[in-house]
């Protein structure tokens, strides 16, 4: 289904998507006055665009250089080119030392090559510890959004859900007793694990390391209690330098969830006396992105998802609506390079408002290259006869200043004398939350020729 149909099924409980609008707007209001409170905000934003646009103009140096750090560190390092060989790569490590059983914290490239899936395929038992991760991987569902992975269901909901897998007692949806619930669960998962398996926020170049955000500690556990731990890194993931460091996580956390910090900035240089540590670094679609210039800077990405939390679209839509391991307006950038027929829709699902590039922590031009993935698209993939044949009326329509005279004229006065009832009906689907602007008697042209005649 394309995203204007999955969004018209979310759309389907009112109540519901008024509540996923409101809890995300509130999330991009924590971020505004985190912000805020931050001497040189843009002076932050400005010096991660420049790192990043550096790293992207280097990246075959900056990765050489990490790799050579991280064997040096007594890291093994893989390469995979994609998703396919990523998971292969992944099971051969579990194979090798006998796993069946791993705790995974929340890592949006295992969800991107669908490394669940391929490894419970081979009687592997996976166990995402992040508690959103959890709740949707309970709910079989994907993560519909890149920090919050369950913002679509309620409290209620949970509830439901953790009866029905964990038997826990009916609450009404208290947060305190499912998340009480939720550690005693986990907690025995960690103690059984074989192998534990994290993403990578951040991969520096200088020393060899990786950098894991958590607000719940579970990558630590994981990593910590385990023999094995696999850290999964999309090449785009580097840094330069240690010092550069404090410049994103000072950026991150504002931006996803309006914190001054993520509770947990986890630093993994080397493995523990007896264990292993492997480090898979992910090209899938990058390279490929990277070549493209217009798309370029979308690499410059560090998932802190705040452009899904003030996108009008994504609000109201769903993150399930994308169809896509990143949903929103950055997601919609991303999703077309690697697959433009299936996911051709997504730049169209944008109002092109410009607020999700004023929120980008790395200065993404977020809605400018959304408008450049639509000018290639509507080349190179065929569109519906109906959006076609309107598109042509409109441009015809605009490009004729009298044809536009007597639209205007027309528009205004059917809208001034036509009946409410047929004005606010079923057709008028914006018309059910506000009400349409007071018509006027003329149109700006008019005005401003009578103010001129007058001066």
């Amino acid at each position: 289904m394309a995203h204007a149909q999955e969004a018209t099924t979310f759309n389907e409980n009112e109540s519901k998507v008024n509540w996923h609008d409101k809890a995300l707007w509130f999330v991009r209001q924590k971020r505004d006055k985190a912000a805020f409170n931050v001497k040189g905000w843009e002076t932050l934003r400005d010096l991660a665009s420049a790192i990043k646009a550096n790293v992207m103009s280097n990246l075959d140096i900056y990765l050489e250089e990490f790799e050579a750090n991280a064997i040096k560190n007594g890291v093994t390092v893989h390469w995979a080119k994609d998703a396919e060989e990523h998971n292969k790569i992944v099971h051969g490590i579990l194979q090798k030392t006998n796993v069946k059983k791993i705790v995974k914290s929340k890592s949006m490239l295992t969800e991107e090559c669908h490394l669940n899936p391929y490894l419970e395929a081979n009687g592997i038992e996976v166990i995402d510890t992040d508690l959103g991760e959890r709740i949707v991987q309970l709910a079989e569902e994907p993560p519909s959004h890149i920090v919050l992975p369950a913002i679509h269901k309620t409290k209620e909901e949970v509830d439901e859900l953790f009866q029905e897998h964990l038997g826990t007692k009916p609450c009404n949806g208290d947060p305190q007793y499912l998340t009480d619930e939720a550690r005693k669960h986990l907690r025995n998962k960690f103690l059984k694990a074989d192998a534990a398996v994290t993403g990578v926020n951040f991969a520096i170049a200088e020393t060899g390391g990786i950098v894991v955000c958590t607000n719940e500690g579970n990558a630590d556990m994981g990593a910590h209690l385990a023999k094995v731990h696999i850290a999964c890194m999309g090449m785009e993931k580097l840094i330069p330098q240690e010092k550069h460091l404090g410049v994103f996580l000072r950026l991150l956390a504002r931006s996803a969830t309006g914190q001054p910090i993520t509770t947990y900035s986890s630093h993994f240089n080397k493995p523990a006396p007896g264990t292993e540590m492997h480090i898979v670094i992910v090209d899938n679609g990058r390279t490929e992105q990277l070549s493209r210039e217009d798309f370029r800077a979308s690499l410059h990405c560090i998932r802190c998802g705040a452009c899904m939390n003030t996108c009008p679209i994504y609000r109201r839509s769903g993150g399930h609506s994308y169809n896509a391991t990143i949903p929103g307006p950055i997601g919609s950038i991303l999703s077309p390079g690697k697959d433009l027929t299936k996911h051709s829709d997504l730049p169209f699902a944008s109002t092109l408002c410009g607020s999700c590039s004023d929120v980008c922590p790395v200065k993404i031009n977020i809605h400018e290259q959304l408008y450049k993935w639509r000018q290639i698209i509507t080349k190179d993939v065929p569109q519906p006869i109906v959006k076609k044949s309107v598109l042509k009326v409109t441009g015809n329509v605009l490009a004729n200043s009298k044809m536009y005279d007597f639209v205007g004229k027309s528009s205004r006065f059917m809208l001034k004398h036509t009946p409410r009832f047929l004005v606010y009906s079923k057709l008028n689907t914006w018309g059910k939350e506000r009400e349409l602007p007071e018509v006027k008697n003329g149109n700006f042209d008019e005005w401003y020729k009578k103010r001129k005649k007058n001066e």
